[in-house]
């Protein structure tokens, strides 16, 4: 009896020690864009124009190129994780062929740990790229998802191209995922905005956001008080009209208004830092905007990255770089010339912290 009396009362001793060793730490989450260049599998799809990754293909993508890779790719994704001390809560994706690439990709040994769920839906694009989502479903619960398609019913002059070629175009939809982080209700947007041919298309990327925005809206009438996360190749830099104008992205934190976003990228970006390099220029199209309820107010808001001036990050190794030749300090891609260079992306990923 004396025994349990004194182990009792050595219990009791030692719970407020254990609740403080258990005081819960502030609650962060790490939130991405990653597009993966052209990541196919070997296999025609029908009704897509993806031969040039087929074995006997322009690009000869055999199984060997494919598993290199996935490979690579879940190597950036896991050293993202090292660095940051934890997996992606979110990560977006452009460039992917189909739901068979993104499950060999969450397969790969470097990223298994991590269980990451898939959201993706099948879109009209000729190539059959499509954007997705990847997420830890320890961290987020997914409540829907959407795919958000691209029309020409705007009051935006689109110049571009002529109603017939209007209704031939096709591009990548939208997707959109909701649902809750920490009890907290997020949309997000994973875009690859209609690609650059020249100097050319910038109204058709003006309209893409437009339709993004419009949706927000809807969104925010139909859950008040939800968060927006928008993120994507938007092959536009973010004082681009696309960004600045129709998606109300903003330079800095302190000129977010109620309806506006904040663009971390942008002051980045006139830092000299890019995401990808056109004739050595940087470029950051690799954007996440953050509506004003991620800037301010209650619960979690995007953070200043430690040690840094700046909200966001472009992420890049020296192996993720090339070291010496023609594009010594771009982004190590897949193809040069050609031929298979057993490299990354084109792209470097990009991401942002959210923490209560």
């Amino acid at each position: 009896m004396k025994r349990y009396l004194l182990l009792l009362a050595t219990v009791a001793l030692l719970l407020p020690v254990q609740g403080c060793a258990k005081k819960k730490a502030p609650k962060r989450h790490i939130i991405g864009f990653y597009n993966v260049e052209n990541l196919f599998d070997i296999f025609h799809d029908e009704g897509k124009n993806d031969y040039e990754y087929l074995p006997d293909g322009a690009n000869e993508w055999t199984a060997d190129k494919y598993r290199v890779k996935l490979k690579n790719i879940a190597q950036v994704i896991d050293d993202m994780h090292k660095d940051n001390g934890m997996w992606h809560t979110v990560l977006g994706l452009a460039e992917v062929e189909n739901r068979h690439v993104l499950e060999d990709l969450v397969k790969e040994p470097a990223i298994a740990p991590a269980n990451y769920q898939i959201v993706h839906i099948e879109g009209p694009d000729r190539r059959g790229i499509d954007c997705a989502l990847l997420y830890n479903p320890l961290r987020m619960q997914v409540l829907e998802s959407a795919a958000l398609p691209y029309d020409f019913n705007t009051k935006i002059p689109i110049t571009t191209y002529n109603k017939q070629e209007q209704d031939d175009f096709r591009t990548r939809d939208v997707l959109v995922v909701h649902g809750l982080i920490d009890g907290e209700h997020f949309a997000f947007y994973v875009c690859h905005f209609p690609s650059r041919r020249g100097d050319k298309g910038q109204d058709l990327r003006a309209r893409a956001a437009e339709i993004v925005y419009a949706h927000t809206q809807q969104m925010q009438q139909k859950f008040p008080g939800i968060k927006f996360i928008v993120m994507g190749d938007m092959n536009d830099n973010p004082q681009d009209a696309s960004l600045a104008q129709y998606l109300h992205g903003r330079r800095n934190r302190a000129d977010v208004k109620k309806g506006d976003f904040f663009n971390p990228f942008w002051q980045m970006l006139d830092d000299g830092i890019g995401s990808l390099f056109y004739r050595g220029d940087p470029n950051i199209f690799d954007c996440i905007l953050v509506s004003d309820g991620v800037v301010s107010g209650k619960g979690l808001k995007i953070q200043k990255q430690k040690d840094s001036p700046y909200y966001g990050v472009v992420y890049s190794k020296p192996y993720m770089t090339q070291q010496s030749g023609q594009y010594k300090g771009l982004p190590f891609r897949t193809f040069s010339n050609g031929k298979f260079i057993k490299g990354y992306s084109d792209h470097y990923p990009t991401f942002i912290e959210i923490k209560k």
